[in-house]
């Protein structure tokens, strides 16, 4: 039996509590938080809980395995290295530090302790995300193009981080995890209109054999949207995580250049030799060597079964087996530096290359 600690009850805590105490094999003893607000609501609906507002307390508490971090990432560096320290696994909210070097430093940490961290990346157990991934690794859509995100709403507003760290490290650990590259190139574009900070951002990533990734993340916006486009050589699909049903959309259409045949080959030399490329005097190269296909559209089944959940079960499961989980420490120091490399970018309005960390 795992006997769980959590600090943070705020906006996602009371979510890590449900989905782990329901979990066999796993119990939560302690809640943490400093709000008297919240700290009032977990001791009402979790009476056999023990409950208090010093972290401390949950750290060097003998009878628990594990903490699940759920706080402001400003906290997580310091929060998650005292769990360590003191030999606990941790489940540390996304993302994982404010820093790269934090994140080293904890990760060369757990290492040495023989102790587990996973990032909560909540997306990558989302049905929808596990089906693309399937359809990805199995060569259905072929080599990929592009990964093309809108991820907007009006608010909710943060005030210790821009829109950024806030929404694109769901769409980066996505990117991470189907792509499985580091980008070459990282470019943002923004604005900050109310607090000072950031709260409307397009990112641009360049990734090695020639896939692009694009990200529009914006706290302003009038409806709420999640709509991904992904791209490949023979398939292309469009991901709606709003969508009540068939949330994925797999579409058999795409463009192809072809290569000419004899009688081509001599109409484009006969033309080439007769000049007539210019706009207005006869048909282009790409008229003879350039093919659309359209077929049809499915939508594969999607499980629909929480993420929190399967995250929860997956944590116990690497916890009790020592298999080190996908979305570990280094995952979440990927993600991080890419959340650095935009920041930077934005801030210096220009691109900045991104240093690989696999």
């Amino acid at each position: 039996m795992l006997k769980l600690g959590v600090v943070g009850y705020g906006y996602w805590g009371p979510n890590i509590v449900r989905n782990f105490s329901s979990q066999p094999g796993c119990r939560v003893v302690a809640i943490c938080d400093k709000n008297p607000r919240v700290f009032a609501q977990a001791l009402s609906r979790h009476p056999g809980v023990r409950a208090t507002s010093n972290p401390d307390e949950v750290m060097s508490a003998p009878d628990i395995d594990a903490v699940a971090v759920v706080t402001p990432v400003s906290t997580h560096y310091d929060l998650t290295k005292k769990a360590l320290e003191r030999g606990k696994h941790v489940f540390v909210e996304k993302p994982f530090t404010g820093t790269s070097a934090q994140a080293e430093e904890l990760i060369e940490l757990a290492d040495r302790k023989n102790l587990q961290i996973m990032v909560d990346h909540t997306f990558l157990f989302n049905g929808a995300v596990r089906k693309i991934k399937e359809l990805v690794d199995g060569g259905v859509l072929g080599p990929l193009y592009y990964y093309d995100s809108t991820r907007v709403n009006l608010g909710l507003f943060q005030h210790d981080v821009n829109v950024i760290w806030d929404l694109a490290p769901h769409d980066l650990a996505i990117i991470d995890y189907l792509i499985g590259l580091d980008p070459e190139l990282v470019v943002a574009t923004g604005g900050a209109h109310l607090n000072g900070m950031a709260d409307m951002a397009y990112i641009t990533l360049c990734f090695p054999n020639n896939i692009l990734a694009h990200l529009n993340v914006n706290w302003l916006s009038p409806v709420k949207m999640r709509t991904t486009l992904v791209g490949g050589e023979r398939k292309m699909l469009v991901w709606n995580d709003l969508e009540p049903s068939e949330k994925v959309k797999v579409y058999d259409k795409g463009v192809q250049i072809t290569e000419a045949h004899d009688e081509s080959r001599q109409r484009l030399k006969d033309l080439i030799e007769a000049k007539v490329f210019e706009v207005g005097s006869g048909p282009a190269i790409h008229d003879l060597l350039v093919s659309y296909r359209s077929g049809d559209m499915w939508a594969p089944r999607v499980d629909q079964t929480e993420a929190l959940q399967l995250e929860a079960r997956y944590f116990l499961d690497c916890v009790a087996s020592g298999e080190k989980p996908f979305n570990d420490g280094r995952a979440g120091l990927r993600v991080v530096k890419m959340l650095e490399a935009a920041d930077e970018s934005l801030k210096r309005r220009r691109e900045i290359v991104y240093a690989p960390s696999r």
